[in-house]
């Protein structure tokens, strides 16, 4: 066992080795771009960002390395870093670290790719979180042999649910230029789609419901359940989705 310093390890371990490095060394599957499945609740599509820092769209679960294996091993967050410390083989003293006062860049105003990359970030978070009100209404107002009309929520889930599963798809796997086509042309719809969400969310939490559109705020009942998209075969023929411009900041 390593005698760690104060918060020497802390600071050794954070500049050795990413959250990225340390996800893949502990048996995680790290595909493209960098996205996992996240282990820290149920994830069946990748939903976990890795890189530097990690975080993840679907549980909010982030932070640093020392936090993702801390967290994935039950350990405190000293624990941790001299866990990553081992088996990375980081050696660490008062002398093998720099003077981050001195050598820290002065703050910069974010890149244009620092920008997409955040709206792209934000794009998938709420794709994400409709897919799983879909998947849930699909199952929660699944038609009884006794209805004679189906549900709207019902009908929105078997309407877009592939469609939505196709747009986290190409945020996951696409060319550059296919995430870019989507960003811009899905902006003001996700932002619809999360006011939206939200909507829903604090009817129910005032209500006692859970988080399935009873209060009326889930679907329009006039048969048109949701804004996104169009019908998913007939967007499906389009080489970019288009729809109404305009990316959040």
């Amino acid at each position: 066992m390593l005698a760690p310093g104060k918060f020497i390890v802390f600071e050794a371990v954070k500049q050795s080795v990413t959250t990225q490095q340390a996800a893949s060394f502990y048996g995680i599957r790290v595909g493209r771009k960098g996205m996992a499945c996240c282990p820290f609740h149920n994830d069946r599509t990748p939903s976990m960002k890795v890189d530097s820092r990690f975080y993840c769209f679907g549980c909010g679960a982030s932070g640093d390395v020392i936090d993702f294996a801390a967290s994935l091993h039950g350990l405190g967050k000293r624990e941790a870093a001299v866990r990553l410390a081992e088996d990375f083989s980081i050696v660490y003293d008062d002398k093998t670290l720099p003077d981050r006062k001195r050598c820290r860049p002065p703050p910069q105003q974010k890149s244009a790719e620092q920008r997409f990359q955040e709206t792209e970030r934000y794009c998938f978070r709420v794709l994400c979180d409709y897919l799983r009100l879909l998947e849930h209404w699909k199952t929660a107002y699944a038609p009884q042999p006794q209805d004679a009309v189906w549900h709207p929520l019902f009908v929105e889930a078997l309407q877009r649910i592939s469609y939505t599963e196709y747009l986290l798809d190409i945020l996951l796997y696409g060319e550059m230029e296919e995430k870019t086509a989507l960003v811009a042309a899905q902006g003001r719809e996700v932002m619809r789609l999360e006011q939206r969400i939200s909507e829903l969310a604090a009817g129910n939490a005032g209500s006692g419901q859970k988080g399935d559109g009873r209060n009326g705020t889930g679907a329009d009942p006039g048969g048109n359940p949701g804004d996104i998209g169009g019908d998913a075969e007939r967007q499906r023929e389009k080489q970019h989705p288009k729809l109404p411009d305009g990316v959040p900041a």
